[in-house]
């Protein structure tokens, strides 16, 4: 089962109002696990970049004037992507403005029914939790000390150990002691750290306060 997570960033919010891709950042998983194949691009929007976009992810209009435009990485993200399921966090998002660019260039559009969602995913999993990225991230022990600002292929990386996270951890089914890749499967393995378990000062807050609100609960009578 191949799988690719994926992130975008941009000149805003909205395509509508005109806003554009300027960084495209993939990674590709087979089998809940990261091959280590990756597809990365910055892209020159043709557009200022507003300085409330800029302090988001550090991309200034003089960085990225020269980047080769979006209809001349369309195809390599095309053909990296291939027919795979798109795994995003607020799939919405970035699937709105990569269409919108496809329609600009005059291409078809990929449909949302290939978009996987972890931002749904986590609100069905952990209700009443925090829900972006860095929370995540957090929750299932994986290091954010090199995220000092948003950025597509970094971020795609850290949402892909997220999604292991969400899906049930390496293991997907129940064949403990099968390997269906053969011996000359051509990508490598990545290992991930063990993730803590314990309970987060969140977690214990939101649990005492569960129960200062129980009536007379059996182990105070």
């Amino acid at each position: 089962m191949r799988e690719i997570v994926w992130d975008t960033e941009t000149t805003g919010i909205m395509p509508g109002d005109g806003h554009r891709i300027v960084e495209i950042g993939a990674v590709e998983m087979i089998n809940r696990t990261v091959t280590g194949r990756t597809f990365h691009t910055y892209v020159d929007p043709q557009r200022p970049m507003p300085k409330d976009a800029e302090r988001v992810h550090g991309l200034s209009s003089d960085f990225l004037t020269g980047q080769p435009i979006f209809e001349q990485v369309v195809d390599g993200f095309l053909e990296f992507i291939g027919d795979a399921p798109l795994v995003a966090h607020n799939a919405a998002f970035d699937m709105e403005f990569l269409n919108w660019e496809l329609k600009r260039a005059g291409m078809p559009i990929v449909p949302m029914t290939r978009a996987i969602d972890t931002l749904e995913i986590s609100r069905k999993a952990n209700p009443g939790a925090k829900h972006t990225l860095d929370a995540l991230c957090t929750r299932y022990g994986i290091d954010l000390s090199a995220r000092t600002k948003h950025g597509a292929l970094l971020d795609a990386e850290l949402l892909a150990r997220v999604y292991i996270e969400l899906t049930g951890g390496r293991q997907i089914g129940f064949d403990l002691a099968t390997d269906t890749a053969g011996e000359d499967t051509p990508y490598e393995r990545v290992s991930l750290a063990a993730r803590a378990h314990n309970a987060s000062e969140e977690e214990l807050a939101r649990h005492a306060s569960f129960v200062a609100g129980l009536k007379d609960p059996l182990w105070l009578s």
